[in-house]
């Protein structure tokens, strides 16, 4: 697990423990099943982090901090992120993120 110590919010990196097609696959029908029937209007500036094992998400207007929250719940999250009305997806990990300044 990678950690940066100088980060203002905890958003260590987990290693993928599934493949990107069951990622997505995981993590879309999680989204539909679990998130958006509970969602409401003030909703919609959101981003939903996921946990894909758990089904375990928080909402927030900040993907970070939706993500910092879900750390703290989720002992080495596979979290899925979302927004809400924008609808695009991706991982939130560290892969991809070397080298990069």
């Amino acid at each position: 697990m990678h950690t940066n110590p100088n980060a203002e919010l905890d958003v260590s990196f987990s290693k993928r423990r599934h493949s990107k097609e069951e990622f997505s696959r995981l993590g879309d029908a999680l989204i539909e099943s679990k998130v958006r029937p509970n969602l409401t209007p003030a909703d919609k500036d959101k981003f939903v982090a996921i946990d894909i094992e758990s089904g375990e998400y928080e909402l927030d207007k900040s993907e970070m901090k939706a993500v910092s929250r879900l750390r703290k719940r989720i002992s080495d999250p596979q979290i899925w992120l979302v927004h809400v009305s924008l609808g695009y997806l991706h991982r939130f990990g560290g892969h991809g993120l070397r080298g990069r300044s």
